[in-house]
């Protein structure tokens, strides 16, 4: 089944942001676009039938969402993570990015600590101001693993002392643009933590079912036995390639935060019933399961073709191994180059388009995120281009 991620698929003239945004984004058309988190792989048949079936009938009028998707998302949740999820935890919202903003004016109040750990997806590092609430940041430690590869370490010390001062906490697991899937000590510490001090936390999940052989990926909300602690944002969205039909889910166990939730999603007037939404993401988490291990399959090969390629030909560019989601974190610091000098080199000279370092905040200076959601004809292509740039 993996031949099918081979397939060519013309993207441009599609209204496509990776490709028909890239002048207005990067001011030029002439390169290859590894950059906004989508794939260029088609979505699962089941989803594009399911898509087909309902646009067959003429009218498009206010839906609902049907019980049947509900039972889809929690058995989903039941095989694949093992959660027993209970339908009235969960709350539909139009995207995992609102939800974040969402949860943070409906359950912190005005100068409230929100925790965030950079470099991290550039959304989080917004949600406190856009809320006129204190931005707390918990950078994580770059270090060396047993095997001398580049990894990501959550530093405890400093996480309790902006506990202390927080009412929320942003966690990203798996983590973009690292690639860190947490492991199940690190997520304990992290809850152990939270409940001394009574704070929440919001686990992004988005990318929890794309994670490679070599790590586990542990749902923290099941983690949570009082069921008081953790929020998690999820969706179908990354996972199957459909970002733009804009559906995801808040699982909310605890009742008094599910119901300012409610309440204040009612208020933004936000509708969560496209009809399309709702019909992809019913047959997406019920019929995906075969088409995302063919993707696993797919993207932990490519994985490993861009680490063995820049290990023989870009000594100065290092790949931090992801153990999940489908963006590569490149450690471009040995070229001692500035930020603007660095995106020059990728834009200019390589025609790259990727996702400059700096925009995931402290930590992220002299790296780029690479998405590599793409065929792997392609991101030779690319890495080819690079490998000419830097000689």
């Amino acid at each position: 089944m993996t031949k099918q991620f081979d397939q060519i698929i013309n993207r441009q003239g599609t209204l496509s942001l990776k490709y028909d945004g890239l002048q207005q984004t990067f001011g030029r058309t002439d390169i290859q676009p590894l950059w906004v988190a989508d794939m260029d792989f088609a979505a699962p048949d089941a989803v594009i039938q399911a898509l087909k079936a309902r646009a067959e009938h003429p009218i498009y009028g206010y839906s609902m969402a049907p019980e049947s998707l509900y039972e889809a998302l929690i058995d989903w949740l039941g095989v694949k993570h093992g959660w027993e999820v209970k339908r009235e935890w969960i709350v539909l919202t139009p995207g995992v990015v609102p939800s974040l903003s969402l949860v943070v004016a409906a359950l912190t109040n005005q100068d409230d600590g929100v925790i965030v750990q950079p470099p991290v997806y550039f959304p989080f590092l917004s949600v406190a101001n856009n809320t006129g609430r204190r931005l707390l940041e918990n950078p994580l430690v770059l270090t060396l693993d047993t095997f001398g590869n580049s990894t990501y370490e959550i530093d405890f010390a400093h996480f309790e002392a902006c506990a202390k001062q927080a009412k929320i906490l942003l966690l990203c697991s798996p983590h973009n643009p690292v690639g860190r899937v947490w492991t199940k000590p690190e997520l304990q510490k992290l809850l152990t933590i939270a409940k001394q001090h009574a704070l929440i936390i919001l686990a992004d999940e988005i990318h929890a079912d794309l994670v490679y052989p070599d790590a586990n990926h542990h749902v923290l909300g099941a983690l949570d036995i009082e069921q008081d602690t953790v929020i998690t944002a999820l969706a179908p969205s990354k996972t199957f390639n459909i970002p733009g039909l804009g559906l995801s889910a808040l699982i909310v166990p605890h009742e008094a935060h599910r119901k300012v939730i409610q309440s204040h999603l009612a208020a933004t007037g936000v509708s969560v019933t496209n009809p399309f939404s709702l019909v992809a993401f019913e047959a997406a988490y019920r019929h995906g399961h075969d088409w995302l291990n063919a993707l696993l399959a797919y993207l932990h090969e490519t994985r490993e073709m861009v680490m063995a390629y820049a290990k023989e030909y870009l000594p100065s560019v290092k790949v931090v191994p992801a153990q999940g989601t489908y963006l590569l974190w490149l450690d471009c610091r040995q070229l001692e180059l500035s930020d603007e000098a660095l995106q020059h080199l990728f834009l200019d000279q390589a025609k790259l388009a990727l996702s400059p370092g700096a925009m995931f905040g402290r930590g992220g200076s002299g790296f780029m995120r690479m998405n590599i959601g793409t065929r792997q004809e392609n991101v030779l292509i690319a890495l080819d281009k690079l490998k000419r740039a830097l000689s």
